[in-house]
């Protein structure tokens, strides 16, 4: 089992002079990885539903630090090395896919094969309008998108036309450490996520509220690897580790669920003190840090 933190881009008001101090205690007590999440923005009102909880809101207002998830990860990689840079996760359709490609082959590069690149479609239309981008059909520009983003990363003169790019005749470089770039993780529990991660991720990224709800959403995810002729071993799972607090019994539940990979949320960790709290997880998971 790896263990990760989540959410260390988030909520970090003091991230000039903390940040770092914290992402080098966090590499020596040996935790895997350390991952961002995305919003460009927070409306003061939204009609879009958060789907990973039950109220619907995503629960911070819209004062809420978002770091860049790419400029917080640049950040953390210059100091540190061997830390895991997790995106948990980027919204690809929003972003324009040249400029995210040579940005995240550039992260990868300079941190030595060290991105977890965590992608998802989005939930927030007000976010998309603010960006300039249509929401309906953000799972078709996904799918058109990432096929482009891997084009980029080949080394190869790059041609791809569609109903959304018209590239011809470049190459953009450097390239991501490994030939076949970074892990591709997908995240969400909609159907067309489960579809996408069968078809083109290497790993999962799940919210779930309970381990009922994981539990019936690997069950849908091994159904849909199985019938694609996919072995479901060979996609790894990575979970938010909301319940760290129960120690080993809730890590025992989730390792024989499969999941590979728990992230326990830096925002839940520094209710009380940050450090402590660290201490206890730490020791808590000690046998499974890698």
């Amino acid at each position: 089992m790896k263990i990760g933190l989540f959410g260390i881009n988030m909520a970090q008001v003091d991230a000039p002079d903390t940040l770092l101090p914290l992402m080098k205690r966090v590499e020596e007590m040996g935790f895997e990885s350390v991952w961002t999440g995305e919003h460009v923005m927070i409306p003061r009102d939204y009609a879009s539903a958060y789907p990973f909880n039950t109220s619907g809101r995503i629960g911070v207002p819209p004062e809420t630090h978002f770091i860049d998830p790419l400029i917080a990860l640049s950040h953390v990689a210059a100091h540190t090395t061997t830390l895991r840079l997790g995106t948990g996760i980027n919204l690809l359709p929003q972003s324009n896919p040249l400029l995210f490609a040579k940005q995240v082959a550039s992260l990868d590069h300079l941190s030595k094969g060290r991105v977890l690149l965590g992608l998802g479609v989005g939930w927030l239309a007000e976010e998309f309008t603010a960006m300039g981008v249509p929401f309906a059909g953000r799972g078709r520009r996904f799918d058109d998108y990432l096929r482009a983003v891997k084009k980029v990363w080949s080394g190869v003169e790059v041609e791809h036309q569609s109903d959304y790019l018209n590239w011809s005749g470049f190459k953009s470089y450097p390239l991501p450490h490994a030939p076949s770039g970074p892990p591709i993780i997908i995240g969400g529990h909609s159907p067309a996520a489960l579809r996408r991660t069968v078809a083109t991720g290497d790993g999962w990224f799940a919210f779930p509220k309970s381990h009922d709800e994981l539990s019936g959403l690997l069950g849908q995810l091994r159904d849909r690897a199985a019938a694609a002729g996919r072995d479901p071993a060979t996609i790894e799972i990575t979970a938010l580790w909301r319940d760290f607090a129960d120690g080993m019994a809730s890590l025992k539940t989730y390792r024989e669920m499969g999941v590979h990979r728990l992230l326990a949320p830096l925002g839940l960790l520094a209710r009380g003190d940050l450090g402590d709290n660290l201490e206890r997880l730490q020791e808590t998971a000690a046998s499974q840090l890698l």
